[in-house]
């Protein structure tokens, strides 16, 4: 799991950006650390994550495929984990190998939850008992600051989409307007009648709703009596 990226421009709302800052800011504010690594998931399938130096993201992915590890258990408690030493602390003994085969000594997994985002922030250090203050230092007002600007990042996104959304209504309207029309002419019904037989010609043919009435406004309804008066029984 190499560290992740994301490009510049309007898709810095990306969680990759914002973890991959995260990572490195904390590094740099944090006495005796010498790595970082962040995850955030909402509880699916995706849990992107980044870390600051290539030998750590074995530290994360173990973590993330086994269900074990301190990130899982910062994330069941709501409570920052931390091994104090992991020569000595024989909790998660696949990722204790790792981390001491690593180098890595010490580590602690700081949870940060807001608005259904859980994200991780854990780091480490080549010292034994180096990180036992990080959870009330800098790290936690980075960690609170990079969860919220996801959580804004996510409802810019959803408004994005909900703009092309009413933006594709707007320009499929009239034409599904003018369908209705037709069928309300050759089946004698009123507009919410004539909206659900598309509908329902739409879900028999398997095609879009657009599409359908597309084809109907083209042809005027021509030859397409017979099968509008059966959809309407």
């Amino acid at each position: 799991m190499p560290t992740l990226r994301a490009t510049d421009g309007p898709q810095s709302a990306q969680p990759a950006r914002r973890l991959s800052e995260l990572a490195e800011q904390a590094v740099r504010c944090t006495a005796g650390c010498c790595g970082a690594g962040t995850t955030v998931t909402d509880g699916g399938t995706e849990q992107p994550a980044a870390v600051t130096h290539p030998d750590l993201a074995r530290l994360v992915a173990v973590q993330l495929r086994t269900g074990d590890g301190p990130i899982p258990a910062a994330r069941e408690r709501g409570a920052p984990v931390d091994t104090g030493d992991l020569l000595r602390d024989e909790r998660w003994p696949e990722y204790r190998a790792l981390a001491l085969d690593s180098g890595v000594r010490a580590s602690v997994t700081l949870p940060f939850r807001r608005s259904g985002l859980t994200l991780t922030l854990s780091l480490f250090s080549f010292r034994p008992g180096a990180l036992g203050e990080a959870g009330c230092g800098p790290a936690q007002a980075l960690g609170d600051f990079a969860t919220a600007g996801l959580v804004r990042d996510r409802h810019y996104r959803a408004a994005l989409t909900e703009l092309d959304h009413l933006g594709e209504a707007l320009r499929t309207r009239p034409v599904i307007d003018q369908a209705c029309g037709i069928i309300m002419h050759v089946v004698t019904c009123d507009a919410d009648r004539a909206f659900t037989l598309l509908r329902r010609i739409s879900q028999e043919t398997n095609r879009k709703l657009v599409e359908v009435a597309a084809a109907l406004v083209e042809t005027k309804g021509r030859g397409l009596e017979r099968e509008l008066k059966s959809a309407a029984v």
